[in-house]
């Protein structure tokens, strides 16, 4: 990923850089830019990934006329804001970095602003997601205590149709357990305490 941190002062650059070197799981490559003149020049030849500018490099970064004239629609655009600033300056950009933020901060903004997430965590949330109205219906009469026969009688449907559904919430969720399944549901509010200890 190529990332520019266009910022005049040598020392917050520099520093801004090396954090981003280490960045844990981040292959980054670093350009450092210490004038608008040379932002301008650079944005003409090439397309960065990320773009880190200060609002106030130069005195006064004009961020709505640059990018008009840079449009770049890959390229993401991150404040670094080292003072106390108007927030109107940071309008438009894509995300802020702050000379107070903790590299861990700043992992997760970049993960954020790119989506970059664990593909199991990130196709286990999109199954969660996807449980349907009927697998919802079942996960709250397991957690009431309910058997397989006694779902399918209140759902009018077959013990095989019941045991399919709780296969796939096992799937979907990752949860194998009742127990799970009941702090699951009352996470999600698909039931109240209170049914859960009248079934006990």
């Amino acid at each position: 990923m190529q990332v520019v941190v266009a910022e005049s002062s040598t020392i917050v650059r520099s520093g801004m850089s090396a954090v981003l070197k280490r960045l844990p799981g981040m292959n980054l490559h670093i350009i450092e830019i210490a004038s608008p003149e040379s932002l301008h020049s650079y944005m003409q030849m090439h397309i960065p990934d990320v773009m880190i500018v200060n609002p106030l490099f130069g005195g006064w970064f004009d961020f709505a006329a640059f990018k008009a004239t840079h449009h770049k629609a890959e390229t993401k655009y991150i404040a670094l804001v080292c003072s106390i600033i108007d927030e109107s300056l940071l309008k438009g950009y894509d995300e802020q970095f702050t000379l107070y933020d903790h590299t861990d901060t700043i992992t997760e903004k970049l993960e954020k602003l790119f989506h970059i997430d664990n593909e199991e965590d990130s196709e286990k949330d999109s199954e969660q997601e996807t449980l349907s109205q009927r697998e919802k219906e079942i996960v709250t009469c397991v957690v009431k205590g309910m058997t397989n026969k006694a779902i399918a009688d209140q759902l009018f449907l077959s013990i095989h149709t019941v045991i399919t559904h709780r296969r796939n919430i096992a799937r979907k969720l990752q949860i194998h357990s009742p127990a799970g399944l009941t702090i699951y549901a009352i996470v999600n509010k698909l039931v109240e305490l209170q049914d859960i200890k009248e079934a006990l």
